[in-house]
This record gives structure tokens, sequence and C-alpha cells, in this order.
């Protein structure tokens, strides 16, 4: 079938509202932000699913969820996809949906994920006291990630809205937790950079911040998640305590052409 490009928002809002937790980086990229750094590309007009390429950072980003049953159109939309696909680019895609691209593409980099989504309160009692961060806070937050994690992914407009937590002692910057996406428009987010300093760890600090940050966000969202690596077995104990659930699995991965 002939590949189709999508402008409607509101229609691509409607699809993806079929599976939001699946869904949560494409409905937030469907702000006035960043739609004109994203183009759509789907085989109907009506259903099935879509792929987003994104080009609003470093490196472009193909996004194309699909539930294991619908992995098999997803492969024939990504194949259509080829001729559009830059030579190196991160991409989220479910298990086996990289078989489309190759051998075009040689995966450089593969990370399996979990998506999380919030399905109850978190517990009332935090052992410490977290404090919404403003943009006075971004060089000790850029200090902060660049000791405890480096290859984190941060936007620094996240800091105006509201969009970070923070755990400070006597003035030190110790924890924060913040959001990849937050979209009150379409009343969803994820979470991101979830750390602490190595000095500060194990004390209950990044609980905290995530605690705090999902009550600021409740008022603004319905669907509120996270992605965390498979292997990552303490944070996974962390946000089923706070009260995530697992909803789906994907692999983040770098792809550059063969």
């Amino acid at each position: 079938m002939p590949l189709i490009s999508l402008h409607d928002r509101a229609a691509l809002a409607a699809r993806f509202r079929t599976d939001p937790a699946l869904h949560l980086f494409e409905l937030g990229d469907l702000d006035d932000t960043t739609w004109s750094n994203t183009a759509w590309y789907t085989a109907s007009a009506e259903h099935g699913p879509v792929a987003l390429l994104y080009s609003g950072g470093d490196t472009p980003v193909l996004l194309a969820f699909a539930r294991p049953a619908a992995v098999p159109p997803l492969e024939a939309l990504l194949g259509d996809l080829l001729p559009f696909l830059p030579r190196r680019f991160l991409a989220g895609l479910p298990d086996g949906a990289e078989r489309a691209l190759a051998p075009h593409y040689a995966v450089e980099r593969r990370t399996p994920l979990l998506r999380m989504l919030l399905t109850h309160d978190p517990p009332a009692e935090v052992p410490h006291e977290a404090q919404l961060l403003t943009p006075d806070d971004l060089a000790d937050t850029r200090a902060l990630l660049a000791t405890s994690y480096p290859e984190a992914w941060f936007d620094p407009r996240m800091l105006t809205g509201g969009g970070y937590t923070g755990v400070r002692e006597d003035g030190r910057l110790l924890a924060v937790a913040g959001v990849h996406v937050h979209s009150p428009a379409q009343r969803v987010a994820v979470l991101g950079n979830v750390t602490t300093h190595p000095d500060a760890r194990g004390r209950g600090l990044a609980r905290a911040c995530v605690t705090a940050l999902c009550r600021h966000l409740a008022a603004t969202t319905d669907h509120l998640g996270l992605n965390v690596r498979t292997d990552n077995a303490p944070a996974i104990r962390l946000y089923e305590r706070l009260g995530f659930t697992t909803v789906a699995t994907y692999n983040e991965l770098v792809l550059s052409a063969s």
C-alpha cells in the first residue's frame, strides 16, 4: 500500500488515545512546541500503526510502537519508510520490528526497556521533602546530571513549567526527577532523569523526588508513565512501590546505514 503522510493532529490524537500508555511520547509530540519537528507516516488513514520521525534534536528519532499482534503491519510500514530514513538515527521499536530495516541498517546499540504507567497513588509518607525546581536551578541540575547520570537527555525548558523536583541538603542539590514529555493539552507526561548523587544514594531521595513530581503532575495529566531498563531491578522495584505497573516492553536502538 502507498505510504501516507499524516497532518491532522486531532486524528492522530484520536488514534493514539486507543492505547495511550503505549503512545505517550507521540501524544506529547502533538504539542505546538514540537509539532513543527515531526513527520508522521502510515499505510492507512483510518487505522493501523503510525511511524513518527522527529528531527528536533542532534540525532533524528524514529518512534513506531505497536502491540505484538500488530508488529507484522508495522514491519511493512517500516519497509515502505526506508527511502525517507536518515543514515543514522535513534529508534523506539517493539521486539523484532527492526527486521524490516535489515540489511540496510545495522544496530549499533540495543537497550531493552519497560514502559511503566502510574496506576495507583504513590504512598503518602516519604522520607524527605522534595521541592519544585525552577530555571534558577539550571546550573545545579546540569552539574548533578553530569556527575550521576551523564548519558541523560536534558531539556532545560522543562524547568520552566514545573517539570522537575529536587532534594537539597545544606544548599546542595542531591537528587532530581524530571519529565521528558509533559503535555497538559494531551494530559500526558513521561518521567525521566531520575537520579541521585553517588554520595547520597540509598536514602530514599529519588523516591521523594518522584513522589512529589507525580503529585504535582496529577492536576494536568491522565496518563503518567516512564521508561526503565529491563536490567535495572532496583529502579523497577522503586517504581512498583510508588504505584507504577509495567504495560509494555520495547527496544531503544541506535541504527546506522550499512
